[in-house]
């Protein structure tokens, strides 16, 4: 791509983001130095922040971070370093970064009055993404990859602009201009296995998986489900019965009449509802099951799911309430435990 092709790309994936305050969420890498960079030459003055996040993972991080201020304050925008403090797991690390991050990102975000965060995911690392989903079994929802935006908390959302553009174009973005950037070597760790999935996308590749065709299944299947999700919540609008305060009922017949791709999406739209927290599909597809073998047979159901209590009784009315705590000494429940049949 040409410099005033890609200049212009990254104007126009810009535009529709700058005209409120927004904090740009910058690593130091040529993705986020790009976007640090286009952003501070278009943005509004005294709309833009920047943050860096220490995960304090490595001794240098501290030594980075301090080099993106640098350049932040070069470019006249405040930065400000936000560290990770506390105990570090010895499993799941970078799934536990990425979410400290985004929590320390949205409360810098609510002190400096930023409606948005802006990050530099582009659509390579979207293919990553999808790759390493596929790995993991997900179903469509997960196979959407990221969205180019989502809520992170009341009043923020959170914008991926270069979504759309390869990591490539930002790298001669940075070279066209000048920029120096950092080269994190935890992206070939291969201890992580977003790096060791990474080695395997030149051989896709030469097989046809190619990023851009990752990208658009990723496309294709959040346009699916988004429209399974406007469909599950019309028909848990039809399904609700009366409840008592903190609970959800629904009518359980009608919902194992419906597609099972729609009853899967109504009860996880239920359990949200009901204050369940976030959970994996195939505990999901436990659930399902279970109510509807107990709701076909006529049968009471008593179970725990994702912190609720789920109970089915002979009339098929499904009820979604707070579990009771455990007494002292109990195991702790599966995320689907049955508790009981009748």
């Amino acid at each position: 791509m040409s410099g005033s092709a890609l200049e212009r790309r990254l104007r126009e994936a810009l535009a529709p983001h700058l005209g409120e305050p927004c904090l740009l969420a910058v690593s130091g890498g040529p993705d986020s130095t790009a976007l640090l960079h286009a952003a501070a030459t278009q943005g509004r003055a005294g709309a833009l922040s920047v943050a860096t996040v220490d995960h304090g993972l490595r001794p240098e991080s501290r030594g980075e971070a301090e080099a993106v201020a640098g350049l932040a304050a070069a470019l006249g925008l405040p930065h400000r370093i936000l560290a990770w403090a506390g105990p570090h797991p010895a499993t799941g690390l970078q799934a536990a970064a990425r979410d400290a991050r985004y929590a320390l990102l949205a409360r810098h975000a609510a002190e400096r009055g930023c409606t948005r965060i802006l990050t530099a995911h582009t659509r390579d690392d979207q293919a990553e993404t999808l790759i390493m989903r596929l790995v993991r079994g997900s179903g469509p929802a997960g196979l959407a990859g990221m969205r180019p935006e989502r809520a992170l908390a009341p009043g923020l959302t959170l914008a991926r602009p270069f979504l759309d553009l390869r990591k490539d174009d930002l790298v001669a973005w940075c070279a066209e201009h000048g920029l120096a950037y950092l080269r994190d070597p935890s992206n070939a760790d291969p201890r992580f296995a977003r790096a060791r999935l990474r080695r395997l996308m030149p051989l896709l590749e030469g097989e046809g998986l190619s990023v851009e065709r990752l990208a658009r299944l990723a496309e294709r299947a959040a346009r699916d489900e988004a429209a399974l999700r406007a469909i599950a919540e019309d028909a848990l609008a039809r399904l609700a019965r009366p409840a008592p305060k903190d609970s959800i009922h629904i009518d359980g017949r009608g919902l194992v009449a419906l597609p099972e791709a729609v009853a899967l999406r109504v009860l996880d739209r239920a359990l949200i509802r009901a204050g369940a927290r976030m959970g994996r599909l195939e505990r999901l597809e436990r659930l399902d099951a279970a109510l509807r073998a107990a709701l076909e047979a006529g049968l009471p159901l008593r179970c725990t799911a994702r912190g609720l209590l789920v109970t089915a009784d002979r009339a098929g009315l499904v009820g979604l309430a707070p579990a009771p705590p455990r007494r002292r000494g109990m195991p702790a429940a599966d995320p689907v435990e049955l508790l009981g049949n009748g």
